[in-house]
């Protein structure tokens, strides 16, 4: 039998070809390249665009581009009304999973920029949906952050993120945190009960750092730098080994010092 040649091959197998420096291109889907030349002929046309408007614009021959409407349409990247069509819920949750990335992204800037200029895992996390979240940290292996061997979530009574988020809660906030996450002594200096930490909480100072001493693990000190945007509690923190832990308070002074550019830069990702 013979063997079919790259010209016979149809174009759903290979639109890629060698280059010369010896290298091969990438192999290139044809029918893929034609849907988002429909999708993006689709953007352009906020009021929507019937078929043979989309197929010339974006250079598809109709009956091709009947079927890759249809497709496109059935997984709700587009939209048919009234004979044109429109953008579909799938892109915008194309667009909003792009600005996720990009708040991410950002987070983990910030974050590396103060590991590096702390020498120290930097922590960023939310206080959310009434649970501890710890969206990111920036470590290195000569600083690594603190192995979560208890989980953070239901031990925020016993770390200095939890405590400083905790601390940015009113009464009624911290009591039902507290109703589904009780106190519970990890190492011989915790916190021992919920009425211990709820006035160490109400004598604090409010919207100051938080510091705390092998109270979640042996040989960790930790200190969290409170941020507020609208009502969501947030916070930077860092730790560092306890026989470091007179490094916190120079630490902790410049990221109390630079909060306000922090969260400038931090505003838009608090959603993440």
């Amino acid at each position: 039998m013979a063997h079919a040649t790259p010209a016979d091959r149809p174009d759903h197998w290979s639109t890629g070809s060698h280059q010369d420096d010896g290298h091969a291109a990438p192999t290139l889907i044809g029918s893929v390249q034609r849907a988002l030349r429909l999708l993006e002929a689709a953007a352009l046309h906020e009021g929507g665009a019937p078929a043979k408007q989309l197929a010339r614009e974006a250079g598809v021959a109709l009956p091709t581009a009947y079927h890759l409407l249809r497709t496109l349409t059935h997984e709700r990247y587009l939209r048919r009304v009234d004979g044109v069509y429109v953008l579909g819920p799938a892109v915008g949750r194309l667009d909003e999973a792009h600005a996720q990335q990009s708040r991410r992204h950002l987070i983990d800037d910030v974050l590396r920029h103060w590991h590096e200029r702390l020498g120290a895992p930097v922590y960023f996390a939310l206080y959310r949906d009434g649970e501890v979240d710890l969206v990111a940290t920036a470590d290195t292996p000569g600083n690594p952050a603190v192995a979560e061997w208890a989980d953070f979530r239901e031990t925020a009574h016993a770390h200095a993120i939890g405590q400083c988020l905790l601390s940015q809660l009113d009464e009624e906030g911290r009591r039902d945190h507290l109703s589904r996450h009780p106190v519970r002594p990890l190492t011989p200096y915790s916190v021992p009960d919920s009425q211990r930490l709820l006035r160490r909480l109400a004598a604090a100072e409010r919207m100051q750092p938080v510091v705390e001493y092998q109270q979640y693990a042996l040989g960790v000190a930790c200190a969290a730098v409170p941020i507020t945007v609208g009502s969501t509690a947030a916070v930077l923190a860092v730790s560092l080994p306890a026989a470091q832990a007179e490094r916190l308070r120079v630490t902790t002074q410049l990221l109390h010092r630079d909060v306000g550019s922090i969260m400038r830069r931090l505003r838009f990702s608090i959603s993440i």
